[in-house]
């Protein structure tokens, strides 16, 4: 082998592109999680389209996965240092994400003039066309024909021939990157165990691919990630947010003694939970597949009737369906966890894309003053915690609790440590008592927390009548008096409020003496976090106020607030979470907004704010 010598770095960006069918996805997984059994820490974003396969060759059906490996790693990141295409409409959607003098591994059977000319080229040079001749390092591999040479004698028609040249690719990179063969033919067998034939073919052609690294004479170094060395001791695991989520919810009807239910409709890109949940009978967990959005919250409100931990989830175009359900359990104070996995919208939208623009419907998007807890979480992994707090949330204080998420944290993927159970907290959930039996209604409640204590259908000695109408605050038969019905809308509202009691004080991450704060929500931490980081280090101070806490805010949100000069607030919307802090704590809030589908770029963050 004619190369450079080992290029041993910290973190290296690798993106996976082709046709819907091309197996990018899986090729992207694999190499996740063989960087991540090797000691890297890695974040992932796929990204495909939402057509169910769109012609192929075209750019509408360019599917995609990066990946993001090395240490200290908060993003998939913003350009890549390798890109691998499959055909030349990849290469035309994906073109810009490689870093100058990437490295290009591009299947040279799928440039012909007439794939090209599917793909909208105008000339016979994509590379030319492109503005790429000179500016990155291009390795033309053959991938399909050596796939069908590799496969020769196994009996295969052409079509499963082909598709199994994202192995050949994959074997490749695992050679460009000094991985294991071994290992990464370990990974296959796991995905291909019970089907042999598959299995044989994919690890011949896999391991063909490497070998054709082993023989290649190309001027370009092969990489050494630096495995990460602060790893606390534990069992990890490579999870993708909605698995997570799915988990934390396992793990929260554990610790609170109750049996999980979860009623749901499928819907992009939140189903997975659902998929997940499904398979965890053994658990004790119950699934009902509802005829649609309404039927599937409202099943989960008849079970939180019944005493079950109750979910749903969705996201935004269901959300909208819901909120009429949800209103019933602010009304009727049943405890209940909304799942909102965001995505591009409105309506239809950008069913397999990211936003953050589901913020305000989340807060305020129900008829009437009808106050719910949101809060969100802020990477793959942490949506196990952020599933677990909305349960516990929720039980204890017998309200519906929203938690955001959305589709770049859903099916994205982190390295994660397993907790053990008896690590979690504790999960109370205010459940009525003997204590409460005499005169027991819909609306006796704790007078300090304003908390109901609930009783679930079938408790011995607590027969009582709730409904969506406004109830007496004392006897709870209804009501439509208006001094009552004052009184309960402060009621539910101070409930509500009195969260922030049992919620974190807001941190601050970066340069405690800066001047300039940025804030963010959700999903946007790792990014922002990125752009703080390198500010600083340019010599720019800045701090991070990252918010997982929505409504209610965290307690000390204004004293961190106005101590700073600059207040720039970054969000994946048109300044939802600025406008809502701006009627919660009234300052002066610079935005820095995209709305496009996609996660933020740090270069880009860090290009803003170096002009304030």
């Amino acid at each position: 082998m004619n190369s450079k010598e080992k290029n041993v770095c910290n973190d290296v960006v690798v993106r996976f592109c082709g046709d819907s069918g091309d197996g990018m996805q899986l090729t992207g997984t694999l190499f996740s999680n063989l960087s991540a059994i090797l000691g890297n820490e890695i974040a992932t974003f796929p990204d495909y389209p939402a057509d169910m396969r769109a012609p192929q060759g075209t750019v509408g059906g360019v599917s995609g996965f990066q990946v993001h490996v090395g240490s200290g790693i908060y993003t998939p990141g913003d350009e890549a240092d390798v890109l691998v295409a499959m055909n030349c409409a990849a290469l035309k959607v994906n073109y810009k994400v490689l870093k100058k003098m990437g490295v290009l591994i591009f299947d040279t059977d799928s440039f012909d003039e007439k794939n090209m000319e599917k793909a909208g080229y105008k000339t016979d040079n994509p590379f030319t066309e492109l503005g790429l001749s000179d500016t990155i390092q291009l390795v033309p591999v053959a991938l399909t024909s050596l796939t069908q040479k590799s496969l020769e004698g196994f009996g295969m028609d052409n079509k499963a021939v082909v598709r199994c040249k994202n192995m050949f690719a994959l074997g490749l990179i695992c050679w460009l990157f000094n991985r294991p063969l071994e290992q990464a033919l370990h990974f296959l067998g796991n995905k291909f165990g019970k089907k042999p034939d598959l299995l044989k073919a994919n690890s011949k052609v896999m391991t063909d691919g490497f070998n054709y690294g082993n023989n290649l004479h190309l001027n370009i170094s092969t990489f050494e990630v630096s495995a990460t060395t602060e790893l606390p001791k534990g069992k990890y695991t490579i999870i993708a947010g909605n698995k997570a989520t799915a988990w934390g919810l396992i793990a929260a009807a554990k610790k609170a003694g109750k049996e999980l239910f979860l009623g749901s409709y499928p819907i992009t890109p939140a189903t997975d939970i659902m998929h997940e949940l499904a398979a965890r009978k053994d658990m004790g967990v119950k699934v009902v597949q509802a005829e649609d959005e309404i039927a599937g919250v409202c099943t989960a409100l008849g079970a939180a009737f019944a005493g079950d931990l109750a979910v749903t989830s969705t996201s935004g175009p269901g959300l909208s369906l819901k909120s009429e359900a949800i209103g019933l359990g602010v009304m009727a104070e049943i405890p209940l966890v909304v799942i909102d996995v965001m995505r591009g919208g409105p309506s239809t939208g950008l069913p397999t894309k990211t936003e953050q623009t589901d913020l305000l419907q989340a807060i305020y998007g129900r008829n009437g003053e009808c106050p719910c807890v949101v809060i969100a979480a802020s990477s793959s992994d942490n949506c196990f915690n952020y599933a677990f707090e909305a349960c516990k949330i929720a039980l204890e204080n017998i309200v519906p609790v929203i938690l955001i998420t959305d589709a770049y944290l859903g099916n994205g993927s982190a390295l994660w440590k397993l907790p053990k159970l008896e690590d979690l907290p504790e999960i109370h959930p205010h459940t009525a008592t003997d204590a409460n039996k005499e005169n027991y209604n819909a609306c006796t409640r704790d007078e300090e927390s304003k908390v109901r204590y609930f009783a679930y259908a079938g408790m011995e000695g607590f027969t009582h009548r709730n409904c969506g109408l406004e109830r007496d605050s004392v006897k709870a038969s209804i009501s439509t008096d208006g001094a009552n019905h004052a009184k309960m809308v402060e009621t539910r509202a101070q409930k509500v409020a009195q969260v922030a009691n049992q919620i974190p004080q807001l941190t601050v991450e970066g340069n405690p003496d800066a001047d300039m704060l940025i804030i963010g929500w959700g999903s946007t931490h790792g990014h922002l976090l990125s752009a703080v980081n390198k500010m600083n280090e340019i010599g720019k101070p800045c701090a991070l106020a990252h918010f997982n806490y929505i409504n209610p805010l965290p307690k000390n949100s204004a004293e961190i607030i106005k101590k700073y000069k600059k207040v720039v607030v970054c969000e994946l919307n048109s300044g939802q979470f600025a406008t809502y802090l701006r009627s919660q704590i009234p300052h002066e809030y610079l935005q820095y907004n995209k709305v496009e589908g996609q996660p933020f770029n740090v270069g880009q963050i860090v290009d803003y704010l170096k002009t304030l």
